[in-house]
This record gives structure tokens, sequence and C-alpha cells, in this order.
């Protein structure tokens, strides 16, 4: 008898092994048919250059090629105060200009935590002061980001900070849930535009940020990596983040996947130096269809993929089929 038990747990914890490592957990019918205005991207420029890549030449590809028309748009403190008091804001105008020009409208993400490594992207001059005064100032640089861009009718919303309660990834400090909160009373003043406030969709709950914003954004992602694991797949169906939301008060269109997995994971060095056989494992082209038609079947109201820097890049390397599939969706 105590055999059999054994025999059973083994098989058990084996077919869990599978399940989580091997399982493709692939939506049974994938056609990519998505309802209008659905898709977007997330671009940073400070990202593109940091790849090798010239960030406006990336852009101009992604407005006239590509053909994207909703962007998410991180405005990087470090990128717009190097020095204190002296703003900057070159980069983001020619943004937005170039945007408008093409009827793109934008989600403009405003904070201290922001998209990309290391999350936090304070500038050097206020990186070694007390948590108190570097809020204090990240208050400030709101203020100047909002009143210079509150005229703008291409920004549709405000993304106020980026996975702020999320304290396990990125070299940032502790969450601080009543920050947030000054944060998004301080924009609504400012503007009257939806504030959207995003949480990872596989290890949050949303209790908290759903609340907080007009809109809640999500991260959708579905193979990772960690030490211990390597590379493992989420189990989890489209349902699992309907409900949640559900759980949470919202409906399907007062929320968007502000951040759905378009690039490979990367565990060690940078994604512009990853080799064509690490980055099949997590991302080849069927789990990009996968990842695409998972976003379609859950159904919140816009999905903004993330990766269309390393799209371009491998283009320029001649590796497009990534390139061509994003073609294929923006242009639908």
């Amino acid at each position: 008898m105590k055999k059999k038990k054994v025999w059973i747990l083994l098989i058990v914890m084996m077919f869990g092994l599978w399940w989580i490592k091997f399982a493709k957990h692939h939506p049974h019918k994938i056609d990519l048919e998505a309802k209008d205005n659905f898709w977007g991207i997330t671009y940073s420029p400070k990202f593109a250059d940091e790849i090798g890549l010239n960030w406006q030449d990336t852009y101009l590809a992604i407005l006239d090629d590509l053909q994207a028309k909703n962007i998410r748009m991180p405005i990087y403190w470090d990128v717009i105060e190097d020095q204190e008091g002296e703003y900057d804001f070159t980069v983001y105008d020619y943004i937005f200009d170039e945007g408008k020009k093409r009827d793109v409208k934008f989600i403009a993400n405003i904070g201290w935590r922001l998209p990309r490594w290391p999350e936090c992207h304070a500038p050097d001059w206020v990186r070694d002061q007390d948590i108190k005064t570097i809020q204090n100032k990240t208050i400030v640089m709101m203020k100047a980001v909002v009143e210079r861009y509150k005229d703008r009718p291409e920004i549709v919303a405000w993304q106020v900070e980026n996975e702020p309660l999320l304290d396990w990834f990125g070299e940032c400090p502790q969450g601080d849930e009543e920050f947030l909160k000054k944060e998004v009373s301080f924009v609504k003043s400012l503007d009257d535009r939806p504030i959207i406030i995003s949480a990872s969709g596989e290890l949050s709950l949303w209790e908290k940020e759903v609340k907080l914003g007009d809109v809640f954004g999500t991260t959708m992602y579905r193979v990772v990596w960690n030490p211990w694991f390597k590379y493992f797949r989420y189990p989890l169906p489209a349902w699992f983040y309907k409900v949640k939301l559900y759980s949470q008060g919202k409906n399907l269109d007062q929320a968007i996947v502000s951040e759905l997995q378009a690039e490979p994971w990367v565990p060690n060095g940078t994604l512009a130096d990853l080799e064509f056989t690490e980055y099949k494992k997590s991302f080849d082209i069927e789990q990009f269809r996968a990842n695409l038609q998972f976003a379609i079947n859950v159904d919140f109201k816009q999905t903004y993929l993330w990766g269309v820097e390393w799209w371009y890049l491998k283009h320029l390397e001649g590796d497009s089929e990534y390139w061509d599939l994003g073609k294929e969706i923006f242009k639908e």
C-alpha cells in the first residue's frame, strides 16, 4: 500500500513538473481576430538606445512601417531632468508631435517607477537623498510633465507609476500605497483624463491597484524564468484574469493589458546579446502568436505589447518574423 502511494505521489509530481515546464498552454484556436482598436505597444526610446538602436529611426519605423496607433510612452525622470530644476522635453516633444501627425493615441506613463530595468529611473542627483525628499521631488517633476502635456489631445490617459506596489522586482524602494494615493490625487487636480494604475497579472491580487485608478492595467506573461525552475510556463487560463477583475468590481472595459509579453525572457545579460538558441526557449514565433491569442481571449479593452524594440533589432539583423507578425496585426 505504501509503495502504491509513493508511486501515485511521484506520478503527480512528474505531471506537475510537466504541466509548468513543458506543457505549452496555448489557446486551442489561434486566429488572431481581435476587436477594433485593440492593439498597442509600449515604446521606450531609452531602452532602444540601450540595445544599440537609433531611437528616432526605431520610432518612425513603429509609426510608418508597423503602423501602431496606440502607444504607451514612459516619460523617464532621468531623461527630462538630468540636472535639478532644468527640464529638457526634446525627446518627448518630438515623439508626441510625430505621433499626432499620424493620429496616434498615447498613454503617458509618469512617475518615478516606469517600464524597463532598473524600474526606478531617478536621475543621479537625487539618488542619495532620503525617501521623503525623493517623493517630494517626484511630485515636482510630475507637475512639470502634466502641465507641459495636458493640452495635447493625443494623450488619452495618464498612467501613474508602473506596478508601483510590486516589491520583489527592480531596484526600487518598497511600494508606498499612501504616496501612490497622493500622486493620483495630485495628477487628478491638474487634469481630468483617466488615471491608469498597473499591477502584475500573475503575482498580485489587484485589490489595492484597482481601487486607486479609473482604469486598471495588468501585465501578462506566459513564459518566465527563475533560478530554481529555470524556464516555466504559467498554466493560467484566460478566464483567470477575468474572474480576478470581476472580483474587484471592474468590468472588461475598465481594464487593459498594459504589458503583454512579446519578447523573450532574459535569464542573464541583456536582450541585445541573447542568442537564438536561448530566446527561442521562451519566445519563438509560435509563442508570440499564442500570447496574442491569449490576450484576445482575455478580452480586456486594449492590449499593449511589450518588446517592439527587440522585434526591430531582430528585423535589422535579418530575422523579420516578429516584426512582420506585428505588421500583420496592426494593419488589420
